[in-house]
């Protein structure tokens, strides 16, 4: 069995897959503001998962992985922690820790033809690149950080199109409850401003787009631009690509 831990911004999650990959179990709860607490709360529901024998544990987190050890988050002022070390006093079986959105990117390129981006808009925009379901070599692609105009104003793509920013601007929560042909032509117009330059730098076949939006993806992307050779696609699974990109990443890393 393998145990995918996906630690968002607001809530953790941690699912035990069997080694077909069904979900087994689930637990849910509160990613705590301050890192000691976290660690606490992790070990203390992972307690539950120590009758199982666990093959490998994944582990998804939000910001930069060095070394599978320390990880510098991108949603928490917690610096450098060690995620680890916690989780092999409790299970004697190999750890690994990645990049939540590259994970995902795992998951929804699965199998699919050629290179695919993926992207997901939640709290902020992240995203992976996937060619024959392994994450492409010597990428470090962090989109919502790149700068575009928009009405006048230059900020970071995700200041513009992530979940978050379209709730603080349409005063909704959560996003996905957006509707009307105004504001879905608002979000696509939005979503397009990063789209050009990753299909000129990365040519992809496939561009998903994942996370909370990719709920409403049939709703805005009839109004979204077009571009050359390049498909968008509906996430397999909006709000569960990562806890399954955790389940493929350890089978992979079993036959390595």
């Amino acid at each position: 069995m393998y145990l995918a831990i996906d630690i968002g911004a607001t809530k953790t999650l941690i699912a035990l897959f069997s080694r077909r990959g069904r979900v087994v179990r689930r637990v849910k709860f509160p990613t705590a503001r301050g890192a000691h607490v976290f660690i606490d709360d992790l070990v203390g529901n992972l307690e539950v998962f120590r009758k199982y024998k666990i093959s490998a544990v994944v582990v998804a987190v939000p910001g930069i992985v060095q070394k599978n050890y320390s990880v510098n988050f991108g949603n928490r002022d917690w610096g450098e922690i060690d995620i680890c070390t916690p989780i092999k006093n409790l299970f004697s079986c190999p750890i690994y820790v990645e990049n939540d959105a590259n994970l995902a990117a795992i998951y929804e390129g699965y199998r699919l033809p050629g290179r695919t981006v993926f992207l997901t808009f939640s709290t902020g925009i992240g995203g992976g690149v996937v060619e024959k379901n392994r994450l492409l070599a010597g990428v470090n692609f962090e989109p919502g950080h790149r700068k575009y105009e928009f009405n006048g104003e230059t900020n970071e793509w995700e200041d513009i199109a992530a979940a978050s920013a379209l709730e603080r601007f349409y005063h909704i929560n959560p996003a996905t409850d957006l509707r009307g042909k105004k504001v879905m032509q608002d979000i696509a117009a939005r979503i397009y401003l990063g789209l050009p330059d990753i299909a000129s730098e990365f040519h992809p076949d496939t561009v998903v787009l994942g996370g909370p939006m990719g709920k409403i993806f049939r709703l805005y992307t009839k109004y979204l631009p077009k571009l050359p050779e390049v498909k968008y696609r509906r996430p397999k699974r909006p709000l569960e690509s990562v806890i399954y990109g955790c389940y493929i990443y350890a089978k992979q890393k079993e036959r390595e």
